[in-house]
């Protein structure tokens, strides 16, 4: 193991110590941090005003193609550059956008993804790990919350076979 893999693997180890984060069930690691008190009234039932996590993704795991029922504001923290995908689930529009700190090369340090998009993310090559925050307003239920289905997606959207399938790993 070089140096700097092993540092990195000790800011790593330090972030989900500090942080307190575990396993998310489509990839990385997250806590959440904030749930409004306050109830809002969505079309798809009563929910939280917005909630907010910690979400951190590392080289060799992807958060995997997923879609929720409200939208999510992406905050890069620390870290290297990711990307976010996002699959029109109405006429298969793929999107990647990097999040990360040099905004004067593109980089993005906050991105909304619309409610009832497919979407994932990955941290690009080089990036020790990536930190961010996502806020979902109104906020996030598990009960919203859809995994993928690999052999769905790609049957439906064959021209992205190849990132779907990065992104659906384990998934039937």
């Amino acid at each position: 193991m070089s140096m700097a893999a092993s540092s990195s693997n000790v800011k790593v180890e330090g972030l989900v110590s500090k942080f307190d984060l575990k396993p998310h069930p489509e990839g990385g690691y997250y806590t959440e941090t904030f749930r409004g008190e306050a109830s809002v009234q969505a079309s798809y039932g009563t929910r939280s005003s917005g909630t907010a996590i910690y979400f951190l993704i590392t080289p060799g795991s992807v958060s995997r193609l997923h879609r929720i029922s409200a939208d999510e504001v992406w905050h890069f923290y620390l870290g290297g550059p990711m990307t976010v995908l996002e699959l029109d689930p109405a006429d298969g529009t793929l999107r990647k956008t990097v999040l990360g700190q040099d905004v004067m090369a593109g980089e993005l340090v906050q991105y909304t993804v619309e409610a009832g998009t497919w979407f994932g993310s990955y941290p690009n090559p080089g990036s020790a790990f990536s930190f961010v925050g996502c806020t979902v307003c109104p906020g996030f239920d598990f009960q919203d919350f859809e995994l993928a289905s690999r052999q769905a997606l790609s049957d439906q959207f064959p021209q992205h076979a190849e990132d779907i399938a990065m992104l659906t790993e384990g998934l039937p």
